[in-house]
């Protein structure tokens, strides 16, 4: 006898009613169910504590204070529930909570800005990847963050290599790079391969250095933030 297929469940954190509703209605098309919708930091933590969904999408700011409630929330739910995947959404480009987040752990997290739910597909893409324990970080928080890291030895990369490099850093796979680059898989896993020479990296298996490799990218490697 055949078992059900395991649905995965997700805690969704937004204070605006507007918008939670419509995230509910993305989230379910991703496939996924929605456990709980909850409008503030605690709420989140107790849903989470509760349901312990696959996902958790958190709103940066919510109340009371509207500043970092949501990535504070986020980092306990890291350190508590290591196996729930983050997506954190944010009005505006905060580098440092994007950093903080990838400084905790590189598997299953994203930050992405609010305007990317209007593109139905492409969140949805972000959403699974972040759910396979993947990354998806938004294009604009990748280029603020870029834009302190004229250090070597990034500078020995091409520009092709860079654009690769920055693609990863945004979450994508070798498909997804060469569909966005329109070059083969092969020639993006040879950049891939000059990348990780070139940034003299450990040797360790192919997964592994290509985090470090974005690590060193954007800046965050060996950070410990403060959870408080």
């Amino acid at each position: 006898m055949n078992e059900e297929p395991t649905v995965r469940r997700a805690v969704i954190a937004e204070d605006s009613v507007l918008l939670r509703m419509g995230l509910v209605k993305v989230v379910e098309m991703a496939g996924f169910e929605v456990a709980a919708e909850v409008g503030d930091g605690p709420g989140l933590l107790a849903a989470v504590a509760e349901h312990r969904p696959d996902l958790a999408l958190v709103d940066v700011r919510m109340p009371p204070g509207f500043s970092d409630e949501g990535v504070r929330a986020a980092l306990t739910i890291r350190r508590t529930h290591p196996s729930t995947a983050l997506l954190l959404l944010s009005q505006y480009v905060e580098e440092r909570y994007a950093t903080d987040l990838l400084a905790a752990n590189t598997s299953g997290v994203g930050y992405l800005l609010k305007q990317r739910v209007a593109d139905v597909e492409e969140f949805v893409e972000a959403l699974r990847r972040v759910a396979n324990g993947g990354t998806a970080l938004d294009p604009q928080v990748v280029a603020q963050l870029l834009v302190r890291r004229t250090d070597t030895p990034l500078t020995r990369l091409t520009p092709r290599e860079h654009e690769v490099l920055t693609l990863m850093a945004e979450g994508r796979s070798n498909a997804g790079i060469a569909n966005q680059l329109v070059i083969s898989e092969s020639a993006v896993a040879k950049h891939i391969n000059n990348i990780l020479m070139k940034l003299d990296l450990p040797r360790a298996d192919a997964d592994h250095r290509r985090v470090l490799a974005v690590l060193q990218f954007l800046g965050v490697g060996g950070r410990h933030p403060d959870v408080g």
